[in-house]
């Protein structure tokens, strides 16, 4: 039974490892349709930026009260990529660390106090039971280390790290930095992306392309330096 649950647990590994670069690929099909199809009027990139802008207040809180809730329930890419759109590269990153930072966290308490038992049973058997050990090890590093190396989904880390003894303020703090490099290459890769549907391949994009290659392969050399059998979760 343990054997079918670590199978079970490896797929679904394997799956969220391919649901990145499947919304990297259908993101920029998308652009390309619109350009083809004359949409790029409606997002021109100008526009949408003083869209932003119009609504300084209430635009970014939106956005993050959809961070904050939506990791609940979904993965968290396609905000991160809204986020470039609407608020270009900087406020993009700003509002977007912190999002995700606030989504971390609820997902966090929610797992620790109103689903402990059902969170414990969907982990059962999976390598992330160990996280708690490992947290008692590691401290808030084993946070740090996860969210550089993303060897297991953002939001299942967050419910896994709910079962742990890990104390919210370092796991917050550990979460909003160390997830800082993979926000800046998504956020500043979908804040260039517009420039496609002029028939442009701008500086920023080709920069954007490149910084998310090098994010994306940071758990795949990590697995293949890491010995065959090694524990993902041991830095």
């Amino acid at each position: 039974m343990a054997n079918f649950q670590r199978a079970n647990a490896s797929d679904a590994a394997k799956k969220t490892a391919a649901v990145r670069p499947l919304i990297f690929l259908l993101l920029i099909a998308a652009v390309v349709a619109m350009q083809y199809f004359h949409l790029e009027q409606y997002l021109d990139k100008e526009r949408l930026l003083q869209f932003g802008a119009s609504y300084r207040v209430l635009l970014p809180l939106i956005y993050l009260v959809v961070w904050t809730l939506a990791p609940l329930v979904m993965p968290g890419l396609p905000i991160t990529l809204a986020g470039g759109v609407l608020f270009g590269p900087f406020w993009g990153v700003i509002y977007t660390a912190i999002g995700s930072s606030l989504g971390a966290g609820l997902v966090l308490l929610v797992a620790r106090y109103l689903a402990r038992d059902w969170v414990a049973a969907k982990l059962s058997g999976t390598r992330l039971m160990s996280l708690d050990e490992k947290v008692a090890r590691h401290g808030w590093k084993i946070v740090a280390f996860t969210r550089l190396v993303p060897v297991f989904s953002y939001s299942l880390l967050n419910y896994a790290f709910g079962l742990t003894r890990i104390s919210f303020w370092p796991y917050l703090a550990a979460t909003f930095i160390c997830m800082l490099p993979a926000t800046i290459a998504f956020v500043y890769f979908s804040s260039n992306l517009l420039d496609l549907l002029h028939g442009q391949i701008s500086r920023g994009l080709i920069i954007g392309v490149i910084l998310v290659i090098i994010v994306s392969l940071i758990p795949v050399i990590y697995k293949k330096m890491k010995p065959k059998n090694a524990d993902p979760l041991e830095p």
